[in-house]
């Protein structure tokens, strides 16, 4: 409920659960709806009785999520057939049921505070949408989501109200965080966080990870995992998975350019730059939050880490020729943070001759039909559900990136 620790750090297990090996050998057995309730169950314990989550659970994984063969080396897990296209669907239907959930019996009016790069917006705007007793305050960087994705999160109105600040990701986040930090604000408000800073958005990024490896057909040879890398929770999820049992044991970071835990990789240094606005616009983040988690999760060992995690940093100029090559030569239509993580498994894959790999495709093309088209010199199909979308009318708020002008607003709200 409260998103951020008190001390400004982020919640963390106090211990890893681990998943019955059984469960897992058996894994093609059970249905996505039971292997998601089987993963979530010990980190819930006796908050939520289990019917209600199962309910959840089950509402949540209420769609597809297929593996899709690419070419014989590289498969592509789709993420994007949730109601709002983007992977993020799993972790926001999931939150937003467990807050109405705990919402039935408590009457203060809650504010769901988020920051979101791109897809979050959407998702948390769909899955908290008209839920009773929260309101939702979604703050983007004016200029830096495709239009797909502000109109997503921008037209719904009721209790969602989008902010659109003149800054970056990094400083929408910044404002998020300055606000949970306000101590006049945490007087005043209650305030919760639907970032993946959130263990209620985080924890349930691990479902579609034991979904992949119950598709996987050759057990005996594990996939190297490619995952499209912003704030980073993604494939820290994939780790906490796999630290609990999971027999998935090579992860890459595909980044674009902002490369702030690749420098890290090579020089041992953290040290975040200014956001640089790239194709691949969900990942325009400088100073990832869950990249502490992952330390965590690694005991703050940096072999034991690299021993798991490669990274790669992927230019705009590669970007675009990994889509328009994809695409002619494989007939499969990557979008640009799926291209980001197709690239960097390619670069392994040419170094570690016998291995195979799948990447996570984050989000339709279509959200980023504006980047894709030009390069693959045609129309990317539209889903009568986006059209729709797009007709509707944009009601976002613009703010300077200023913690006091975010505040007033909420005070207000």
């Amino acid at each position: 409920m409260e998103g951020q620790a008190p001390d400004r750090g982020l919640y963390f297990p106090g211990t890893i659960p681990q998943i019955d090996p059984g469960f897992i050998r058996q894994i093609e057995k059970h249905s996505n709806e039971s292997i998601a309730l089987e993963v979530i169950r010990p980190y819930v314990g006796d908050c939520i009785p289990v019917n209600e989550l199962q309910r959840i659970a089950e509402e949540t994984v209420n769609f597809d999520i297929p593996l899709v063969k690419i070419n014989e080396r590289i498969s592509s897990l789709e993420l994007f057939h949730g109601p709002t296209l983007a992977f993020k669907d799993i972790g926001a239907r999931f939150m937003s049921r467990c807050l109405g959930y705990f919402a039935r019996d408590n009457h203060e009016e809650r504010i769901v505070l988020v920051a979101t790069s791109g897809d979050t917006g959407g998702a948390v705007a769909d899955g908290f949408y008209k839920v009773e007793g929260v309101k939702v305050v979604i703050l983007y960087p004016s200029g830096k989501v495709s239009n797909v994705q502000e109109s997503q999160l921008t037209s719904l109105g009721n209790n969602i109200h989008a902010l659109e600040i003149d800054g970056t990701f990094d400083d929408c986040q910044q404002m998020v965080k300055g606000a949970f930090m306000d101590e006049g604000l945490k007087r005043s408000l209650k305030l919760t966080s639907a970032n993946s800073i959130n263990v209620a958005r985080w924890l349930p990024q691990q479902f579609y990870y034991f979904f992949l490896w119950k598709q996987w057909a050759d057990k005996n040879n594990p996939p190297v995992v490619a995952v499209p890398s912003g704030n980073f929770g993604n494939i820290c999820a994939g780790l906490l998975a796999s630290a609990s049992g999971l027999p998935l044991k090579n992860f890459i970071a595909a980044c674009n350019a902002n490369d702030t835990v690749p420098r890290f990789f090579e020089t041992g240094k953290y040290e975040p730059h200014k956001t640089i606005p790239t194709l691949s616009n969900a990942m325009d983040v400088a100073d990832p939050s869950n990249f502490v988690r992952i330390l965590e999760i690694f005991q703050n060992d940096e072999a034991a880490l690299k021993a798991v995690v490669e990274t790669y940093t992927i230019t705009d100029e590669v970007t675009k020729s990994t889509l328009a090559t994809v695409f002619k030569k494989d007939k499969y239509l990557l979008d640009p943070h799926g291209a980001v993580a197709y690239a960097a498994l390619n670069n392994y894959l040419e170094t570690h001759a016998g291995k195979r790999g799948i990447l996570l495709e984050t989000a339709h093309p279509v959200k980023f039909y504006d980047v894709i088209e030009p390069v693959i010199h045609q129309q990317v199909p539209v889903p009568p559900a986006v059209e729709a979308q797009l007709r509707k009318r944009k009601a976002g708020i613009k703010m300077a990136a200023e913690p006091g002008a975010l505040k007033s607003f909420l005070l207000e709200l």
